[in-house]
């Protein structure tokens, strides 16, 4: 028998939470998103090494999801990327896949047209077993023309996504320090579907180290996700390591929830040493609560995994 967690094909909508636990006992034992699993923080006071599938409590916002995300915007842009380019099937296969393997924190975002397929990926699954991440394009283009604030989107993804609460919606790509007063009208709409329960945790991603610095410290963000690798900006980051490490330390100091990107460099990153030497200074420093890889095969899940619990056995 396969050992590795089986979900339900997305034309039976009846396989309940007990089922799914019950066949997690019977088969492999992995963490999964549930009261009473234990957190990193429990995991390293255990003698059991921490894992990337373990579940752990992002900052103070009492989200639980993997320590690991499923990327899905490789090469995004215009709401397509390398996995929707997979087509249907193919991304459908990849996100069951990590989900069998334990991996419960889904990364998305407009730009990458990933919503209508995650939303059949997803079918079935219970919802308290995965979490998602998605962020607003707060510029107009040829393919998106933004309400100017955010409440108009959020309505739109839970649609597209099948869902009454995002975990946590993201404005995409701030790349100044002045992105607070610029999508400030941004700002109130996500702090209003927060209030109102639609949204769980709200923040920026950032291509930018001062708008990097100002995320980490402005008192509106929950979450900060950071371009982050022991490289630099050779490898897709804002500036050294030695430069951001010290703001990624202060925003989890503060309490916000700090999720790393570009871990591989967005492709640059390619070697097993390569990728085991990013992992390891990403994760040994404690630099971030979660990160997000572009994982494009079941193959590439399977090593990401093992490699970042390789990162884990300090």
């Amino acid at each position: 028998m396969d050992k590795q967690l089986v979900y339900p094909t997305t034309e039976n909508n009846s396989y309940s939470r007990r089922q799914f636990i019950g066949t997690v006992l019977a088969g492999t034992g992995a963490l999964v998103a549930g009261p009473g699993w234990p957190t990193a923080q429990a995991a390293r006071k255990s003698s059991r090494a921490r894992q990337a599938t373990d579940i752990v409590t992002l900052g103070k916002s009492g989200i639980k999801t993997s320590l690991l995300a499923q990327g899905t915007g490789w090469n995004g842009s215009a709401r397509s990327s390398a996995h929707t380019r997979l087509g249907e099937k193919a991304f459908v296969k990849l996100v069951r896949h990590s989900l069998d393997r334990g991996v419960r924190f889904m990364d998305m975002a407009d730009l990458y047209g990933a919503h209508p397929y995650m939303r059949t990926a997803l079918k079935g699954v219970p919802r308290d077993d995965y979490s998602i991440l998605t962020k607003i394009w707060p510029r107009e283009e040829f393919w998106n023309m933004p309400s100017g604030g955010a409440s108009k989107e959020v309505d739109r993804f839970r649609k597209e996504l099948n869902t009454d609460v995002l975990e946590i919606c993201l404005i995409h790509c701030m790349q100044d320090t002045e992105w607070p007063e610029t999508y400030k009208r941004v700002r109130d709409e996500l702090s209003e579907m927060k209030e109102k329960g639609a949204v769980k945790a709200v923040g920026v991603s950032c291509h930018d180290f001062g708008a990097l610095k100002v995320a980490a410290t402005h008192p509106w963000t929950d979450v900060v996700f950071a371009r982050i690798n022991n490289v630099g900006t050779k490898a897709a980051m804002d500036a050294s390591p030695e430069e951001v490490a010290p703001v990624l330390k202060q925003a989890r100091a503060k309490g916000k929830i700090v999720i790393g990107m570009k871990i591989f460099g967005a492709g640059k990153l390619t070697s097993p040493e390569q990728k085991d030497a990013s992992l390891k200074y990403v994760l040994e420093n404690e630099l971030v609560d979660a990160i997000t890889i572009g994982m494009m095969e079941p193959k590439e899940i399977d090593d990401s995994i093992k490699r970042a619990n390789k990162a884990l056995r300090v």
